[in-house]
């Protein structure tokens, strides 16, 4: 049993399959300081969770990828190597940043996970989606945070170009929600050389369509999840994003 929805964002039709939530094999995956969940049939994790606390760390994010030793190969991808393809620009993008977990040797490490790495536009992980993570960075030395987030899968099969070598599809889109205290905001950003940085206010959604889209819960106030900021929160002046 499934249902597809068309989903309109930023003048692109993302069309999403919604399946029945035993459809695949969904594996939770605790690191330290972060969770993700990956569909064993997609070979890629779906969902991810943390709490950004104020930054006490200043480890340094690895060059190196690896695949999770302690995760059947089953569930990962085929490779760590960088995603190839003539004439598209793809990186190795993070669900988790691993500048939000510098306080731990083992977690940096852990953040360079395959199972936590997705093929993302080059544009949009250095664009929309690193705002959303030097938004995070800044506010979570006011305030800790919980962050939400995941991937929207979506039908476009004319960029997964890395199926062969790394068999995973490329996500259409990627979602997130920063939580704090009596505040939340949501995106959901299509994985596209046009999602920059100065696009990110059009990504916005209210919570209410981000779970209708998603199929997710996500755990605030009733009344906060008819609210759509008209911008995204402001990087305060002075925030050490490093």
């Amino acid at each position: 049993m499934h249902m597809k929805a068309v989903y309109l964002l930023a003048s692109i039709t993302i069309s999403i399959t919604s399946h029945s939530a035993h459809a695949s094999e969904l594996k939770r995956l605790d690191y330290e300081g972060f969770t993700v969940w990956v569909d064993c049939d997609k070979r890629g994790a779906v969902k991810f969770q943390y709490n950004a606390q104020h930054d006490t760390g200043s480890y340094k994010r690895l060059k190196s990828f690896h695949i999770d030793p302690n995760v059947p190969s089953s569930c990962q991808q085929l490779s760590a190597k960088t995603y190839k393809q003539k004439g598209q620009r793809y990186d190795r993008g993070h669900l988790v940043p691993a500048n939000h977990l510098d306080y731990s040797k083992v977690a940096i490490r852990q953040s360079n996970f395959m199972t936590n790495i997705l093929p993302q536009a080059a544009n949009m992980n250095r664009g929309a989606w690193l705002l959303t993570e030097e938004i995070t960075e800044c506010y979570r030395d006011i305030d800790e945070l919980l962050v939400i987030g995941g991937v929207l899968w979506g039908d476009n099969l004319n960029d997964d170009f890395f199926t062969e070598s790394h068999g995973v599809k490329t996500p259409d889109a990627s979602w997130k929600v920063i939580i704090r205290n009596d505040r939340a905001i949501a995106w959901i950003i299509p994985n596209i050389a046009d999602a920059k940085r100065n696009r990110l206010d059009e990504y916005i959604v209210t919570i209410q369509e981000l779970e209708l889209v998603t199929g997710e819960s996500i755990p605030v106030d009733e009344y906060l999840k008819h609210e759509k900021p008209e911008y995204s929160w402001v990087i305060p002046r002075g925030c050490n994003k490093g």
